[in-house]
C-alpha cells in the first residue's frame, strides 16, 4: 500500500465512532497536538490521552451519535500530511455540528505503523464554543 492510500484509510476511521479507536492507535502516546483558536478545546496537548480527554471525550457526550469526521481532502508529501475533515455530527439539541477542520500532521516514517507524532488543528472556534455552551450539562 502506498503512503497516500494508507493515510486515506487511516483518516476514514474517524467517520464512525466504532472505528475511531483504530485511528488513535496510530497516534503516538507522546504526540504534540495543538488545537488553534479561542474556544474551550483550544490548547497544546503533549499526549494522546491528554488530547482525547480534552477534545473527543468532551465533544462525544454532546453529540447524538458521537463525533463523526469525514475526510474531504488529503495532501501527502512524505512524512507530513494535511487532512481536511468535516464534522457530520448532530448536537443533543438537534443542531448540525457542521464544523470544518484542517489537520496538519507529521508522521514518523522510520517507526513501525508510522505513527502521527505532531498535529496542528484549525477549526471554527465559534461553532465549538456554541455547541459546548448549548449542550454541555
Amino acid at each position: 500500500m502506498d503512503t497516500r492510500e494508507d493515510r486515506v484509510e487511516l483518516f476514514a476511521k474517524l467517520a464512525d465512532p466504532a472505528t475511531t479507536p483504530e485511528f488513535f492507535a496510530r497516534v503516538a502516546d507522546d504526540v504534540s497536538w495543538t488545537v488553534e483558536g479561542t474556544h474551550p478545546l483550544a490548547g497544546t496537548y503533549t499526549s494522546k490521552d491528554e488530547f482525547t480527554a480534552a477534545t473527543f471525550h468532551r465533544l462525544t457526550p454532546i453529540m447524538r451519535d458521537g463525533v463523526r469526521l469525514q475526510l474531504t481532502h488529503l495532501y501527502v508529501d512524505g512524512d507530513p500530511a494535511i487532512a481536511e475533515v468535516e464534522a457530520a455530527s448532530t448536537t443533543l439539541d438537534g443542531a448540525a455540528f457542521d464544523n470544518h477542520y484542517g489537520w496538519v500532521c507529521r508522521f514518523r516514517s522510520d517507526a513501525p505503523s508510522e505513527p502521527i507524532v505532531e498535529v496542528r488543528t484549525y477549526l471554527d472556534s465559534a461553532m465549538v464554543a456554541w455547541a459546548i455552551d448549548r449542550n454541555e450539562r
